[in-house]
Formats: C-alpha cells, sequence, structure tokens
C-alpha cells in the first residue's frame, strides 16, 4: 500500500546513499520530492550521481541506505508497484534498428502486456504523438538520431504512465532535434498531468524545461529550486572574458576589483559576475589593458544555471567531469551496469 505520509508527493527521496562494491560512493546523503504533473530536473556533470539516483527509482538497483517512494510506494519493497505505474527511457538506445518503427513498438506492447485487441490502436496512436507516423514502416537504422530518441518515447508511453523518467534524454542530438523532442514530451505532458523526471548535463535544457531543479556534484545535492530561485542565487549579471595572455595574471588583476566576482578562469576566457555590467564593462577592459591583457572580445548576459555551478563549486561542468576522473566516471558506469 502507498504510504500517507509519502503519498502526497510523486517521488519523494530522503537521505538516499548508495555505496557500490569496492567503496565507490554514488550517491551521499541525497533528498528530493517531486509533486505531481511536476516537470524535474537533476543535473549536474558525468559522474555526479544522476543515472544511479534514477536506476534506484526504477526499482533496478536497491539503494545502500535511506527512503525512497514513488506515488507513495517503497522502491525496494514495493518494486512491482512502482514499476506498474512509470515508464524509463534510458541513456542507451533501448531499441531494434534491423527492424521497422512499428516493429519495435509491437514488441514492446506485448513486453508490457497490452491486449493484442488494443495493440494497432495503442501503437498508432503513440506513433503519431511522436511525429512518427509517416516512418513507422522503415527499418530504425535509417532514422536520425532525434527520431529513435522519440521513439523509444513513444515505447514508454504505451503504458500510459503516471511518472516517466528519462536518463538524459537528448544526449548527443544537434539543436533541432532536442527541440522537437522537448515539444512533442511536453504535449504529452500537458494533456496527460504525467510527472516527468530527467536526467541531464545540459544546463540550458533544465533551465528551459523544468519546474524544479535539483543540482548534483560528486553525489550530493549542492542546490535545489526553480531554475529562477537558483539564478537568483548570483544577484547579478555574466561577462564573460577571451584574453589574450596569462588568464592567471588577468584574474589576479581583476579580482581587486569592488563589485566584480571572478567566477572561472580556463582557457584565455574568464567568467565575471557584477551587479551592473554597464559601468563595470569598460573598467576591466581598461584595467586589462593597462596590465598588458589584451581583451580579444567579451559577452554579456544574464546569469545561466551553469554560473550557478560554477559559482557553487568553483568550476564548469566540463572542469568538474576531468576532476572527478574519467577513470572514476567509467567505474560508476560499470557499477551501475553491474546494479552492486
Amino acid at each position: 500500500m502507498p504510504s500517507e505520509e509519502n503519498g502526497k508527493y510523486a517521488i519523494y527521496v530522503e537521505n538516499l546513499v548508495k555505496v557500490f562494491a569496492g567503496g565507490l560512493k554514488a550517491l551521499d546523503d541525497v533528498s528530493l520530492q517531486v509533486d505531481e504533473g511536476e516537470i524535474h530536473a537533476v543535473v549536474g556533470p558525468n559522474g555526479a550521481g544522476k543515472t544511479t539516483l534514477m536506476r534506484i527509482l526504477t526499482t533496478q538497483i536497491p539503494p545502500s541506505s535511506g527512503r525512497a517512494y514513488v506515488l507513495g510506494y517503497d522502491v525496494t519493497k514495493e518494486g512491482g508497484a512502482v514499476r506498474r505505474l512509470i515508464s524509463y527511457v534510458p541513456q542507451e538506445f533501448s531499441v531494434w534498428t534491423d527492424i521497422t518503427g512499428y516493429e519495435n513498438l509491437l514488441f514492446y506492447s506485448k513486453i508490457y502486456g497490452v491486449p493484442s485487441e488494443r495493440r494497432h490502436r495503442m501503437i498508432c496512436e503513440v506513433l503519431e504523438l511522436m511525429g512518427l507516423s509517416e516512418a513507422a514502416g522503415r527499418l530504425v537504422r535509417t532514422y536520425s538520431g532525434g527520431m529513435i530518441r522519440r521513439l523509444e518515447i513513444a515505447a514508454a508511453l504505451m503504458v500510459k504512465p503516471r511518472v516517466i523518467f528519462l536518463d538524459e534524454p537528448t544526449i548527443g542530438l544537434d539543436p533541432r532535434a532536442r527541440e522537437v523532442v522537448w515539444e512533442k514530451l511536453l504535449e504529452y505532458q500537458r494533456e496527460y498531468k504525467v510527472t516527468v523526471l530527467f536526467n541531464t548535463h545540459y544546463m540550458d535544457e533544465a533551465e528551459r524545461y523544468a519546474e524544479k531543479v535539483t543540482i548534483l556534484n560528486r553525489g550530493r545535492v549542492i542546490a535545489r529550486g526553480t531554475p529562477g530561485e537558483l539564478v537568483k542565487l548570483l544577484g547579478g549579471e555574466t561577462i564573460k572574458v577571451w584574453i589574450d595572455g596569462e588568464s592567471g595574471k588577468a584574474s589576479q588583476v581583476l579580482s581587486n576589483i569592488d563589485e566584480l566576482k571572478v567566477l572561472s578562469v580556463a582557457n584565455n576566457q574568464l567568467v565575471l559576475l557584477t551587479p551592473d555590467s554597464s559601468t563595470m564593462l569598460p573598467r576591466i577592459v581598461q584595467t586589462l589593458s593597462k596590465s598588458g591583457v589584451e581583451v580579444r572580445s567579451t559577452t554579456v548576459s544574464r546569469p545561466t544555471l551553469e554560473d550557478v555551478f560554477i559559482k557553487l563549486t568553483g568550476m564548469s561542468i566540463e572542469e568538474a567531469e576531468k576532476a572527478s576522473g574519467i577513470r572514476d566516471v567509467r567505474a560508476m558506469r560499470r557499477a551501475i551496469r553491474a546494479g552492486g
């Protein structure tokens, strides 16, 4: 039976810890709540623990400690009940390329136990919803990456889930293909009021489509809230400055300016935070020029979730991935696949 205490949330996670064999800690005291009908993003670099969290919530691997509920059901003790109410689209391709789109969905409809008399209608429904009706009879190997992703989502929607879990739903897709995938997902979400939890390391995707965001780094929650609330943590505008010369020297010079914060320095680029770019930008250029640092170009923008991550961790997503070490990320993925 669903828990009354946690049943008011679509997803409820409390103090979740996951330690894989060999002592690799993927999740470290993670807590979050997702309301029914909410679109919630979990963001962070590769190796942050995003996929581990999703695998636990979809009952594929058990936590080491802590509690997790989906629609009030304990994911560890009541996995069968959870699986009847959710759909999951993994990061890796989960369709067959040597058969047609329709045949893929027919296969999945049998796995999901859809009655034979309803299969054709349901398959046509989800194909139309995801904009794939005209491609239904083509071999999947002829599909673009975006079409394949939409086919996988179509398969997940056949069970009419109340919660959809998406692991990096647009990874590797070009910007237009990413946009189409989200257009179709949002159409379905608005019509059926389903809850969507998705993982991504595309900060702009989370900012654009999620109502709430949880930021993970090294297995820990470092921030949560609406995109607007998180961006307000910075309280200013961001200036990116590309230079010729030593970045460390430029950073040191600029750090002496009041009302200017150096967020990151890398590859001849400085990311700066200021409450007023109109007055600060000329001063930045002048100060660097006097110090013998040539400014090649500058841009001014409102803060983004990427800037929030930089402020909280002192590094960009890419730098955080490098800091965690490629071996750690690979070990994490092997452990997740093994289900340890």
